[in-house]
C-alpha cells in the first residue's frame, strides 16, 4: 500500500480521514495524495437563452477558493502530522504527501483517478448536504478496483492492530483478503468470523484462516449462530467482542439493488459502524 488517495473536502470530518490515511502510510511508507474535485458549473440554458459572462466567472472564482482554501487546510494537517511534501514520482522514498486539484463530477473522477492507487480512504461526512459520501465511496468500490478505507467520524488511537475478517465464501471477500494481506500481515491479532445462515458457497472460514497463517498472518477462526436480526449487527457485536479497530469485508455481495430494497450487511456496516472498514468489491 505504497499509494494512497484521499478525497478531501476541507469539512471538520476530513482531518479524521487525513489522519486515518496517515495511521496506514506509515506502516508502509506511504505517498498519500489530497484530491479536492471542483464541481462543474450547473449552466441550464436552452435556445435562444444566454448566460451572462460575469456569472461565469463568479462561478469560476468561488470554486478556486474553495479548491485553494482545501489545499491550504490539508497541507496544514499533514505539517502538523509531521508528514513531509512529495509526489507520486517520489511514492518510493518514505512518508510524503501531495495534492491534486480536478474538475467535474466527484463520484467519476474518484472512481477513475483512485485506478492509480493502491488504497482509497474516505469517510462518513454526514453533517454537510454538499458532498454525498456514499455516493462516492460507492463509485470508489465499483470503479476503481481498488480497495476502499471508510473511515468513522472518529478514530481509535490503532488501526489494523485487531482485524476481524468477516469471511462469507464469497468472491468479493476473497478479493478483499488478497488487497488486504499487507495491513493483515502487520496485525497482531486476526479473528475470521463466520455466521451461520450467511454464507454462499465457497471454502469455510477455518479453511481461509489456515490459508492466512500459511501467509504469516496470526489467524483464529470464529463461527457464531445466527443472533442478531442481520448480518451487519451480528458482524459489529463481534468486532466490538473482540476489540477489533478494523473490519475487513466484501463489499455487496449481494447486488447493491438488493440491498437497498432489503437491506444487506454491507448497507449496515456503511451507515453504523464505528470503526474503518476495508471494503473490496
Amino acid at each position: 500500500m505504497k499509494t494512497i488517495l484521499v478525497p478531501y473536502h476541507g469539512t471538520d470530518e476530513c482531518e479524521v480521514v487525513v489522519s486515518a490515511a496517515v495511521t496506514v502510510a506509515k506502516k508502509f511508507g506511504s505517498y498519500i495524495e489530497g484530491l479536492f474535485v471542483r464541481a462543474l458549473p450547473p449552466i441550464i440554458a436552452g435556445e435562444g437563452v444566454s448566460l451572462p459572462g460575469d456569472y461565469l466567472v463568479q462561478i469560476e472564482s468561488e470554486g478556486q477558493q474553495k479548491a485553494e482554501q482545501a489545499e491550504r487546510a490539508y497541507n496544514e494537517i499533514m505539517h502538523s502530522l509531521g508528514v513531509s511534501h512529495g509526489g507520486l514520482a517520489t511514492a518510493g522514498e518514505g512518508l510524503t504527501a501531495g495534492w491534486i486539484a480536478k474538475e467535474g463530477v466527484e463520484e467519476q473522477v474518484v472512481g477513475e483517478y483512485g485506478r492509480l492507487f493502491d488504497l482509497i480512504v474516505t469517510g462518513r461526512v454526514v453533517r454537510y448536504a454538499d458532498f454525498d459520501w456514499r455516493s462516492t465511496c460507492e463509485a470508489a468500490l465499483f470503479e476503481s478496483g481498488r480497495p476502499v478505507l471508510l473511515v468513522p467520524e472518529s478514530l481509535q488511537t490503532s488501526l489494523g492492530r485487531r482485524i476481524l475478517v468477516s469471511w462469507n465464501g464469497s468472491t468479493e471477500t476473497a478479493r478483499a483478503l488478497a488487497m488486504s494481506m499487507p495491513l493483515l500481515s502487520l496485525a497482531e491479532q486476526v479473528r475470521v468470523l463466520t455466521v451461520a445462515g450467511a454464507m454462499v458457497s465457497g471454502p469455510d472460514g477455518e479453511a481461509i484462516t489456515q490459508h492466512l497463517k500459511r501467509n504469516g498472518v496470526n489467524a483464529e477462526s470464529v463461527h457464531v449462530e445466527r443472533g442478531e436480526p442481520s448480518p451487519g449487527k451480528q458482524i459489529l457485536a463481534e468486532a466490538a467482542s473482540f476489540d477489533a479497530d478494523l473490519v475487513i469485508k466484501g463489499a455487496y455481495t449481494h447486488s447493491r439493488l438488493r440491498e437497498m430494497i432489503f437491506g444487506g450487511a454491507t448497507s449496515h456496516l456503511l451507515t453504523e459502524a464505528k470503526i474503518p472498514l476495508l471494503l473490496v468489491h
